[in-house]
């Protein structure tokens, strides 16, 4: 084992502008949906820089994704495309609502959803398309809204890796989807520990999704705790959830958001150094954004070439022994019993998952990463891959 210490895969940045915000939480009386919440989603608008747009501050992109769902009407009898190369959250979310998935490969050298495929899939029953922007790399979204308003399809876009990627110049959250929905969570460029946004144009969605968020209630706590007249009638107007995000989450998210585009420089410059110290090596190195856009470098994910002298399990065991964490994202839905046996998949209708996926490995990419960190990383799968 190595005498170095551990290495993470991933390892949240958390300055003492974020803590001294968390403390003044605790210390104000509100550490639930609050006052900070509200400023996160504002801030968090204001950053993607288009008025119109409704930010909806969640527990979770999970939280998110259902919510927007709901909002556009799934149910039982519909179908929703997704991606089978993605964390199950993805496709969990259209299972809640009774509605069924229809799980499409992936194009094999941007690791997204394959297009022909997603077109190829369309039936009848299919009410909505599930877009996930694979590791921070935006799907080609021009392309698949297009499919989307030619079948009359609603899109939700799984932007969980996405933030602050762009497509066209234009950041993910601001295209033309019914509803974008980010994650916050501890290993995402930026983090509330917990968390996420729903993002949306669509005012009817926005308050049914405000509405949902909070057990179906027609105001919020904060709207009847501080309003300067008794008010403390409220009516439930649909059988909701619990899913907001709370003002001790909100008080890092308000900083991290300050952080974020140095946050994606860094990434991008751990990123170009893992480019330039691995080329020569028997691997398929990560797509990288079209020029003028931006990936957001959420993940840095190899794959093991045919001619790698070690397997993909091989090559982690020898990491970790280097001390280096690493992951594999992911374990395709296909693979996974509950999905395997409901639609009957086999690795064989996934032939471009199913080759990433036995190849594939994430390599640690985070901001508190040192340069010699970076260094030591490329010399461990440098020597992981000897014969």
């Amino acid at each position: 084992m190595s005498a170095l210490p551990f290495l993470p895969f991933a390892l949240p940045e958390i300055g003492e502008e974020e803590i001294a915000e968390v403390v003044d939480s605790l210390r104000s009386g509100w550490v639930t949906t609050g006052p900070k919440a509200k400023r996160f989603e504002q801030a968090f608008g204001e950053f993607l820089g288009d008025s119109s747009l409704h930010c909806i501050a969640v527990n979770s992109a999970t939280a998110g994704l259902h919510l927007a769902l709901e909002a556009i009407g799934i149910g039982p009898g519909d179908e929703v495309i997704t991606t089978t190369h993605t964390f199950t959250a993805t496709a969990e979310v259209v299972r809640y609502l009774g509605a069924d998935v229809r799980l499409v490969d992936i194009d094999p050298a941007t690791l997204n959803l394959d297009l022909d495929q997603v077109e190829a899939a369309i039936g009848p029953k299919t009410r909505a398309i599930i877009p996930v922007h694979y590791a921070g790399l935006a799907v080609d979204m021009l392309r698949l809204l297009d499919i989307a308003r030619r079948h009359g399809l609603k899109v939700v876009e799984d932007a969980a890796h996405a933030l602050p990627a762009t497509l066209e110049r234009e950041l993910i959250g601001t295209l033309g989807s019914h509803a974008a929905v980010f994650s916050f969570y501890a290993n995402k460029t930026m983090t509330t520990g917990e968390g996420g946004m729903l993002v949306t144009r669509d005012a009817a969605l926005a308050e049914r999704a405000k509405v949902m968020r909070l057990h179906g209630m027609n105001r919020d706590a904060f709207d009847r705790f501080t309003a300067k007249k008794p008010s403390w009638y409220y009516e439930i107007v649909a059988p909701g959830y619990k899913y907001n995000l709370t003002d001790i989450a909100a008080a890092l998210g308000l900083h991290q958001l300050k952080r974020l585009q140095a946050f994606q420089a860094r990434r991008e410059q751990i990123a170009q150094a893992y480019f330039e110290g691995l080329a020569d090596l028997p691997l398929i190195l990560p797509p990288r954004a079209p020029e003028g856009d931006v990936h957001s470098w959420h993940l840095y994910v190899l794959r093991l070439s045919e001619g790698a002298p070690v397997s993909r399990d091989t090559f982690i065991e020898r990491m970790y022994a280097q001390g280096i964490g690493c992951s594999v994202h992911y374990v395709p839905l296909h693979l996974h019993p509950y999905w395997r046996e409901r639609y009957q998949l086999s690795p064989a209708q996934f032939p471009q998952s199913q080759r990433a996926y036995e190849a594939m490995v994430s390599i640690p990419l985070y901001t508190a990463m040192k340069d010699d960190d970076v260094q030591r990383v490329i010399q461990a799968v440098r020597h992981s891959l000897q014969a």
